[in-house]
């Protein structure tokens, strides 16, 4: 699917951001080079049940890769300076449970969740890269999940999500934790400032009693090239908050719109019952973006962000907006054709929500609404759609590999259509010679896509990199050439149900 703005680029030539000489790249798309992916090196970081790998970060001052181990409420560290054979290393004992990891000049962040009880606020700490000693930790907010420095290293940002407890009774604000790293200062953002009406575009706000501080989820950070401006994704409020680093402010909360699964080009397969795996069809069904992780770029001069259009639900023991499509009560009027659209083999099997659809108030559902846009988004720096990939990855997959459609961590094809497909779940690009690299890890198809995003507004296929021993990637880092033990890029997938972690080499 392409979605071409000509008004977008002509704004921002007109702005002078680009040039025409850039708008005429742009079309073109990327240089023609041949690219390679060899998997050269490999590890478990734990066994049995998952919990022992999510997140890794690199250090290339040390070549030590620090992973997120909330088992064993640890960062397990590992020598990658040789990464055909890592050498694991003394790990660092945490006072709290481990979300997220990131490294940068000899300094080691960690987002910590209040281990006794996870509507608490949590920290930030910090620490030495090589001496691997606690440098200083700094208050953050409730379930800090993840945890970024700003590319000039002077702020470390953390999204805290501040989710409800199971009887949803306990529910914390969200919030944006923003440290200064040369004064120590902590700034907490909030969202008190802004409400539904001031967002708009199906920006959900819907947990029962919730004020709208309350009910935005912060989950994920991008951080522009210039180090002014934090991009957010408020996951199951479908949205982001874009964030004034500078000011310590909130400049603006977007709500991402919905996709169309009636367009010829959204084409998924909705059901796990209909005995036909890759059952590509159109429905009238809208899907919430969703996005998990987010990741910034700039490509000619141009900032863009990009997203992993996961989806997620709000599914407590006090609370829960899912339900099936065949346990909705449609409205006649809107949907002839309900008692055909709600057999199991159609829609009748596909999760959806309560929390939206019934837009005259009336009891019955005049849309339907499910989770997700089982793709990956490319958005201009205001939150502009610009690229979404529409039914493109499960219909790779299913070319690719039929096999591995929609399955469920390595179980049976098709088992996961009724939910939100192969699920993007990270994003992470990468500059090669004159390429952009996007890579998107499928959490529960497995493996990771590569598309040529030098043309952000027709990104193109490459390859799917996979490995069965490597279940469900959390998180994606690359590692630039100059920074690469081998001189070469890397990609490090780390997957959280295997608990291993795959070091791919890129050549050309």
């Amino acid at each position: 699917m392409k979605l071409f703005n000509k008004s977008f680029l002509f704004a921002a030539i007109t702005m002078g951001v680009l040039s025409s000489c850039d708008l005429d790249d742009f079309q073109g798309g990327g240089g023609s080079q041949n690219l390679s992916f060899t998997k050269i090196g490999g590890f478990s970081n734990g066994s049995g049940d998952e919990g022992f790998a999510e997140i890794s970060a690199f250090d290339a001052r040390t070549g030590k890769l620090f992973i997120v181990n909330p088992n064993e409420a640890e960062l397990s560290v590992w020598d990658i300076t040789d990464p055909s054979t890592p050498v694991k290393g003394a790990s660092i004992a945490l006072s709290g449970i481990p979300n997220s990891v990131a490294v940068q000049n000899g300094v080691v962040a960690v987002a910590l969740e209040n281990a006794a009880n996870k509507q608490a606020n949590g920290v930030v700490a910090t620490y030495n890269s090589d001496s691997q000693q606690l440098l200083n930790t700094y208050p953050a907010g409730p379930l800090p999940d993840m945890v970024t420095f700003s590319p000039n290293g002077k702020f470390i940002v953390a999204a805290n999500e501040g989710e409800p407890d199971d009887l949803y009774t306990n529910d914390p604000e969200g919030s944006i934790t923003i440290i200064n790293a040369l004064t120590d200062e902590v700034f907490n953002v909030g969202f008190n400032a802004f409400s539904v009406a001031s967002t708009g575009n199906h920006f959900r706000v819907f947990g029962p009693g919730a004020t709208f501080a309350q009910d935005v989820e912060p989950e994920y950070i991008a951080i522009s090239k210039d180090s002014r401006t934090a991009y957010v994704t408020l996951q199951e409020n479908n949205g982001i908050a874009i964030v004034d680093l500078n000011s310590k402010s909130i400049r603006d909360i977007v709500g991402l719109g919905v996709k169309n699964y009636a367009l010829p080009e959204n084409q998924i397969d909705a059901s796990d019952k209909d005995d036909i795996v890759g059952n590509f069809q159109n429905w009238p069904v809208y899907g919430f973006y969703h996005p998990d992780a987010i990741t910034y770029t700039n490509i000619r001069g141009a900032g863009f962000l990009i997203t992993a259009n996961e989806g997620d639900a709000r599914d407590y023991d006090g609370y829960s907006e899912e339900e099936r499509v065949k346990d909705l009560v449609l409205d006649p009027a809107v949907f002839p054709d309900a008692d055909v659209l709600q057999l199991d083999e159609n829609l009748g099997r596909l999760k959806t929500t309560t929390a939206n659809g019934d837009t005259d108030g009336d009891g019955d559902f005049d849309e339907i609404y499910a989770y997700g846009g089982r793709s990956f988004s490319i958005w201009s720096t205001s939150g502009s759609l610009i690229f979404d990939s529409g039914d493109q990855i499960g219909k790779t997959v299913f070319d690719i590999d039929p096999s591995a459609f929609n399955n469920n961590e390595g179980s049976e094809a098709d088992k996961r259509s009724d939910d939100k497909g192969a699920e993007p779940e990270a994003v992470v690009t990468l500059r090669v010679g004159n390429r952009t690299l996007l890579f998107v890890g499928l959490e529960r198809t497995g493996g990771v896509m590569v598309y040529d995003m030098s043309n952000p507004y027709n990104p193109r296929f490459i390859e799917w990199l996979r490995d069965a021993n490597d279940i469900s990637p959390e998180g994606l880092i690359v590692v630039k050439a100059s920074d690469s033990p081998t001189g070469k890029d890397l990609l490090i997938a780390t997957h959280e149900v295997s608990n291993t972690i795959a070091i791919y080499e890129i050549s050309k």
